[in-house]
């Protein structure tokens, strides 16, 4: 799927100095000598020469021009927005770690239901996005000008994540467990290839070699302990084939995103674009789309069609912790609701990080968080069997990832050209 490039991802704005005698940014301060203190007698005796001269100079203007760079304040604004994507990165990954730990947790009493908790979130948070879009539209925050967007694009997140909902639910039926984080790791490559052909992004060496070490170092702790070489033996082709394309379909969906922001820019005059009419708008045509695949989605579960409202009806009860389903969903609902509002939380800043960086960065930040996620959930928990001990492929994949993101983030020398004025 292809989108047209727009102008402002062509432009770069010039960082140097400009070769003109007189720029326009500049502040001129004036300094007038009062009159009255011109006249004053001078505490020592002057000739009446040097005392004209003093009272003529005293009406002269002494005009200093300071010349503002441009360079300094690029660079306090860099400074400002490298300080604001470190500590919303840094939120992203306490609440992802958060995320996967409490979802691990709230599949403990939910553990005949994971369907229905996944469609619970999935069309609970169209009545939540929206409940706060509203009020958000309500308090000025939202204007029309942001809901005038094209809404094809929004249908687009919304076909690439219901489209990567059902390829990776089907996949992850017939695949063994620890293959199906290892395969999501194509989602970063996905999205670099995206990233270059929808928004015109290029790569240094060292970023798209970060983004690889990073991806590596995931594969390497998620497999530990695990027999990598008989883990895909036995296995159809088409089933890894369907979980890398789920990979693709989310890829696209958050490069979409980004695009949406940064179009949305020239669009809206400089203004920035809520990251609320996002979510709505895209979790809603998820919603849609996933009604739609409702049927096959069932199947793939072992769910009978028309059993569903049967099995939703006691997928609640264990929810609820209530009625005659609620045997073995001790921890319901505390931990089903933390779950979700983790979650949303979760959604929130990661599309927070999407609009002031990009995607890119969003997925690192992400991948970060999987080997502190299963450090936590090899400690004794709660409501989980005990402890278990991990090896040292684990420590070995971590710091994989660390280096990875090391490489990624290293400052690339920029090429200025020195004025000597």
């Amino acid at each position: 799927m292809g989108f047209l490039r727009t102008s402002s991802f062509c432009r770069s704005p010039s960082h140097f100095p400009s070769l003109q005698p007189h720029i326009h940014n500049r502040t001129t301060l004036h300094f007038r000598t009062s009159h009255s203190l011109a006249t004053m007698p001078p505490p020592f005796p002057q000739n009446p020469k040097s005392t004209h001269l003093l009272h003529h100079h005293s009406h002269k203007k002494l005009s200093l021009t300071v010349h503002a760079s441009p360079q300094n304040s690029h660079s306090s604004n860099n400074n400002n927005n490298s300080k604001l994507i470190f500590i919303t990165s840094s939120l992203t990954i306490a609440l992802a770690v958060a995320n996967r730990v409490l979802y691990k947790l709230a599949l403990v009493p939910m553990k005949e239901y994971p369907f229905f908790l996944a469609q619970f979130t999935t069309f609970g948070y169209v009545a939540i996005f929206f409940s706060i879009l509203y009020m958000r539209y309500r308090a000025g925050i939202v204007t029309d000008e942001m809901l005038a967007l094209p809404k094809w694009r929004f249908m687009a997140i919304g076909v690439l994540e219901a489209l990567g909902v059902a390829t990776g639910m089907s996949a992850g039926a017939m695949l063994p467990g620890p293959a199906i984080p290892i395969l999501s790791q194509t989602f970063l490559v996905w999205q670099l290839g995206f990233s270059i052909i929808i928004l015109g992004r290029s790569y240094s060496f060292n970023q798209i070699a970060g983004c690889l070490l990073v991806a590596t170092g995931v594969v390497v702790a998620v497999a530990s302990g695990s027999n990598a070489d008989q883990m895909l033996s036995g296995v159809d082709f088409v089933w890894p084939a369907l979980m890398i394309a789920s990979s693709a379909f989310q890829a696209g969906a958050s490069i979409i995103k980004e695009f949406i922001f940064t179009d949305a820019a020239t669009r809206l005059k400089g203004r920035s674009l809520d990251i609320f009419v996002v979510n709505s708008l895209g979790s809603g045509f998820q919603a849609l789309f996933v009604l739609f695949f409702l049927p096959f989605l069932t199947k793939v579960k072992g769910i009978p069609f028309g059993q569903l409202p049967s099995y939703l009806k006691s997928g609640a009860g264990c929810f609820l912790n209530f009625g005659a389903n609620a045997l073995g969903c001790d921890g319901a609902p505390l931990l089903p609701l933390l779950y979700i509002a983790t979650n949303l939380a979760f959604n929130i800043s990661v599309l927070n990080v999407v609009k002031i960086s990009s995607a890119v960065v969003s997925s690192l930040t992400v991948m970060l968080s999987v080997p502190i996620s299963i450090y936590i959930l090899s400690l004794p928990l709660p409501y989980l069997q005990e402890a278990t001990s991990l090896s040292p492929f684990f420590l070995f994949g971590s710091l994989i990832l660390v280096s990875g993101l090391i490489m990624y983030n290293v400052p690339q020398p920029a090429k200025q050209n020195s004025i000597d004025n």
